[in-house]
């Protein structure tokens, strides 16, 4: 249950540098990028929200992350001049982003591999040439907020993923823009008391699931080095964690484009709707109508999404709960 473990004494708060007036030098690195690349779609998928403190776009067209890393807090910043990224890094973890760069910017992902056959998927296609698949090499990081987002709205999941990550993680190292944090580590993520969680609108249910990946972290993150399948066994393991959520989890730690997301409220209406005008589609349908892009049914589904296609509402917006007030 959350909220089991005694709350550990306040540590003295840690004064970011741009607080102090000292801003540390940062880490680069250079390198190309494909033909085409577009940032704002390769780099969207890490967005938790419009205020996700973990990630900002900032107007100068420059893409802000702040990630827990095996070596510790760092800060990534980069920005797309004449075919080229440019990166910059703050924290313990800089050597490790911009170790992993090429792989963030879709470097292991092939976009040739997709054959568009229906007329829909080859307009956006044509439309979207600049979509790669991240690979960000971190479990947790897209783990505990994909639980969170199990079957809530997205803005309580967004909420609740604002509010925990800016109350117990930690200021993103070097300039990143006002409010951006690094997630809690596993540590921190336990000790989050009961109420706390209930104060963001996550419930027992969910906490208990986050608890319960935190208790094995490490053999979470070990799953980034499997194969996507292998990985998704590896995450199902914990009761909580299932089909849906797996998937979420390795399009973004592997950039797996045939990990299509099944157990969705909305996905196989939209699939069914764009493909074969029925809104009606359930998951076993929406897997049939992807199966001529098999190998490649993840990049299909997000072609599809990117196209608008969706259908018509009929009932208005689901009413957000409010387990605080419980």
């Amino acid at each position: 249950m959350a909220g089991r473990f005694p709350q550990r004494p306040t540590a003295p708060a840690r004064t970011p540098a741009r607080a102090t007036g000292h801003v540390p030098a940062p880490r680069t690195r250079s390198l190309p990028l494909p033909p085409g690349t577009d940032l704002a779609l390769t780099l969207g998928p890490l967005r938790r929200g419009p205020a996700d403190p973990a990630y900002r776009a900032a107007r100068d067209g420059s893409f802000w992350r702040a990630s827990r890393t095996p070596e510790g807090p760092g800060t990534l910043r980069i920005t797309a001049r004449n075919g080229t990224a440019e990166a910059h890094a703050w924290g313990e973890g800089a050597v490790w982003l911009l170790d992993r760069l090429p792989a963030l910017l879709g470097a292991e992902d092939d976009p040739t591999a997709f054959a568009p056959r229906h007329k829909l998927l080859a307009a956006v296609h044509r439309r979207r040439p600049g979509l790669r698949l991240l690979r960000t090499g971190l479990v947790l990081e897209s783990l505990i907020p994909s639980i969170l987002e199990q079957k809530v709205t997205t803005d309580e999941a967004y909420r609740a993923w604002r509010l925990l990550v800016r109350t117990y993680g930690e200021p993103a190292p070097g300039p990143a823009p006002d409010g951006m944090h690094v997630m809690p580590d596993a540590r921190a993520w336990s000790l989050i008391p009961s109420w706390e969680w209930h104060r963001a609108g996550v419930d027992d249910k969910r906490a208990a699931t986050v608890l319960r990946v935190c208790r094995v972290a490490r053999r979470m993150e070990e799953a980034a080095d499997m194969d996507p399948a292998d990985a998704r066994g590896r995450l199902e393991l914990i009761p909580g964690v299932g089909p849906w959520t797996s998937a979420e989890v390795v399009q973004r730690t592997h950039g797996a484009p045939d990990e299509v997301t099944t157990g969705d409220y909305h996905l196989p209406g939209i699939v069914g709707w764009a493909l074969a005008g029925d809104r009606t589609t359930d998951d076993a349908a929406m897997l049939d109508l992807l199966a001529p892009y098999e190998g490649q049914r993840h990049r299909a589904a997000r072609l599809i999404l990117l196209s608008g296609r969706i259908p018509p509402r009929r009932a208005p917006r689901m009413t957000p709960g409010n387990i605080a007030a419980l």
